[in-house]
C-alpha cells in the first residue's frame, strides 16, 4: 500500500511526480533491466541501513521475501516502469538488492538441441 502521506486527501492523486523521484533520471547510467528482471532485497545484516526514499524503501520491503519483477513492482508502487528501473539501479549501486536478468539470446539452447532432446526422451 503506498504511504498515505505521499497522495492528497481529494483523491487528485500523487504530490511528487515521478522525475523528482529519480531525479530527473529517465534511465540508471550503470545498469538495464528489462520488465522480467528479478529483484530481491539482500540480507537484513547485508543491506545498509541509512535513510531511503520512500519508495527505495517500499521496493526493499516488497522484495524481501521473494524476487519481484520489475513490472510487478512498478504496479505494486504505481509508478512508471522507467522510475522503478531508475530506483533499483541505485539500490543495486549500494548493495542492497540482487538481480537475475533474463537470459541473452546467446544463452539460449538451439532448436536442434532441444528436437534431439524430445527425439531421446521419445525413445525412453
Amino acid at each position: 500500500m503506498p504511504d498515505p502521506r505521499w497522495f492528497d486527501d481529494e483523491g487528485a492523486g500523487r504530490h511528487v511526480r515521478p522525475y523528482a523521484i529519480t531525479g530527473g533520471r529517465t534511465r540508471h547510467s550503470q545498469h538495464t533491466f528489462t520488465l522480467i528482471t528479478l529483484v530481491v532485497t539482500r540480507s537484513l545484516h547485508e543491506v545498509n541501513q541509512e535513510p531511503l526514499e520512500p519508495e527505495s524503501a517500499e521496493i526493499l520491503h516488497f522484495c524481501r521475501d521473494r524476487a519481484v519483477a520489475v513490472a510487478e513492482i512498478a504496479a505494486h508502487l504505481d509508478l512508471p516502469v522507467s522510475v522503478v528501473k531508475v530506483l533499483c539501479g541505485d539500490l543495486l549501486n549500494d548493495s542492497m538488492i540482487l538481480v537475475q536478468a533474463p537470459p541473452s539470446e546467446a544463452d539460449k539452447p538451439s532448436v536442434e538441441l532441444i528436437e534431439r532432446v524430445m527425439d531421446g526422451i521419445r525413445q525412453l
